[in-house]
C-alpha cells in the first residue's frame, strides 16, 4: 500500500511540475480599455452623431430657458406695478415655463444617456471583438483589461487594439465611400 501511495505521490509531483511549467510559458497581455474607448476613431464618430442628435434640442432648451429667464426678470422688475390680474397671469405663466422646462431637460438628459449607453455598449463589443482577434492571432492565453495595478510595455496591447479599430474604421470609411 505503501508503494502505491508513493507512486501517487510521486505522480502528482510530476503533474504539477508540469502544470507549473505550461503556466510559465502562458502569453499574458494586458489591454487599457478606458483609453481605447476614448481614443478609438469609432469613438470620435460615435460622440459626434450623439452631438449632432442631440444639439437641436439642446438649443431648444436654451432657447426656452433664455424665455424663462426673460420673464422672471420681468415678473421681479414690473411685478409691483402691474394689475394683480397680470401679475397673477405673468406668475402661473412663469411656474408653467419651470414645469415644462424641467420636464424637457429630464427628458433629454434621459434620452441622451440611453442613446450614449447604446453607443458604449457597441463601442465596448467591437473593443472586445478586436482584443479577441489580437489574442487569437497572436496566440495569448489570458488578456486583462481593468484592476491592473502594473502593466510593462512589453505586455501592453493597447496600441495593437487601437491600431487594428483604425485600420478596422479606415476600411468602413472606404466601403461607404464607394
Amino acid at each position: 500500500m505503501n508503494r502505491i501511495s508513493l507512486w501517487a505521490l510521486l505522480g502528482l509531483c510530476l503533474l504539477l511540475a508540469s502544470a507549473n511549467a505550461a503556466a510559465a510559458e502562458a502569453r499574458v497581455g494586458f489591454v487599457n480599455t478606458p483609453r481605447v474607448l476614448e481614443q478609438a476613431p469609432q469613438a470620435k464618430v460615435a460622440r459626434e452623431r450623439l452631438e449632432q442628435e442631440f444639439a437641436p434640442r439642446d438649443s431648444e432648451l436654451a432657447a426656452a430657458q433664455k424665455t424663462l429667464k426673460g420673464q422672471e426678470e420681468k415678473l421681479a422688475r414690473d411685478g409691483a406695478i402691474m394689475s394683480e390680474e397680470e401679475r397673477r397671469r405673468l406668475e402661473r405663466e412663469v411656474l408653467t415655463q419651470q414645469r415644462d422646462l424641467k420636464r424637457a431637460r429630464e427628458a433629454f438628459t434621459e434620452d441622451l444617456n440611453l442613446r450614449r449607453n447604446e453607443e458604449f455598449a457597441r463601442m465596448q463589443r467591437e473593443v472586445g471583438d478586436a482584443i479577441v482577434a489580437i489574442a487569437k492571432q497572436d496566440g495569448y492565453d489570458l488578456i486583462f483589461e481593468t484592476g491592473v495595478v502594473y502593466a510593462s510595455e512589453r505586455v501592453d496591447l493597447t496600441e495593437r487594439v487601437l491600431g487594428l479599430l483604425r485600420q478596422q474604421f479606415e476600411a468602413q470609411t472606404k466601403k461607404k465611400a464607394k
